[in-house]
């Protein structure tokens, strides 16, 4: 690191947990983000903030009006903007030196079988049950960690999948891909704006946990979030032998 990274780093270095090798590892990783939205917006910028040296954000999208009331990465100047173009001048005016490359397309097999094998980290921030399935299949298939955030209403759910251990379930454990399963999206059904930046930063906390290599990742368990109460519950998960993704 150079005298501006250990300024800009200082707090993260004077930190147990992390120190200069963990900060090293950070500025090395390489986080792939699908959705550049509610979930993607905060983890982008704090991710982005905290030094992650390669970022790639993947999203079809472009800004719209009704996005700006929890989508905090976008601004009303950049509305028809691609969301990953806005995300990215978003974290470059807080940190410029984060190599971020955009692909305004949708997260399919073809491009996750590109992408993942050069990942650190994949972060789900969709809002498509199809896309989250397809995401998971392919960090199982690569052996490459995910953490799942999703935010509706006002309920909030987090997961962290780690292929690389023998026991962790996998996101199709939970949800099976062939049960029959009613789409719900924000655009019908509203969200709490300040719910998505709660899990989307929880994401990014988990990213970082899983890239330094401290503390106590959520593998294994279903972190629910009731944004009324702000009180979490956690379900314990277990890996399912049968999984038609993961299973042996």
């Amino acid at each position: 690191m150079n005298d501006d990274q250990l300024l800009r780093y200082s707090r993260h270095i004077m930190l147990d947990e992390i120190g200069i090798e963990g900060q090293e590892r950070i500025l090395a990783a390489h986080v792939v983000i699908i959705g550049a939205g509610g979930l993607g917006s905060p983890a982008a910028l704090y991710l982005g903030s905290a030094g992650v040296g390669h970022m790639t954000i993947v999203d079809n999208d472009t800004v719209d009006m009704t996005n700006l009331q929890r989508q905090i990465a976008h601004t009303t100047a950049r509305i028809g903007m691609p969301k990953v173009d806005s995300i990215r001048t978003a974290v470059h005016a807080i940190n410029p030196e984060v190599d971020i490359h955009c692909i305004q397309e949708r997260a399919t097999d073809a491009l996750l079988d590109e992408l993942l094998p050069e990942a650190t980290v994949v972060l789900d921030c969709t809002d498509n049950y199809k896309t989250r399935q397809a995401i998971n299949a392919a960090c199982v298939r690569h052996g490459t960690p995910l953490i799942e955030g999703a935010a509706i209403r006002v309920d909030g759910q987090l997961m962290v999948i780690d292929p690389r251990v023998s026991d962790s379930p996998c996101y199709a454990c939970v949800f099976p891909p062939e049960a029959e399963f009613e789409e719900i999206q924000c655009s019908t059904m509203g969200v709490f704006a300040p719910l998505v930046g709660l899990i989307g930063i929880q994401q990014a906390a988990e990213a970082m946990k899983l890239i330094v290599g401290f503390g106590q990742p959520s593998v294994g368990r279903l972190q629910m979030l009731d944004a009324r109460t702000l009180e979490w519950s956690t379900m314990k998960v277990a890996r399912v032998k049968t999984c038609v993704v993961c299973g042996s």
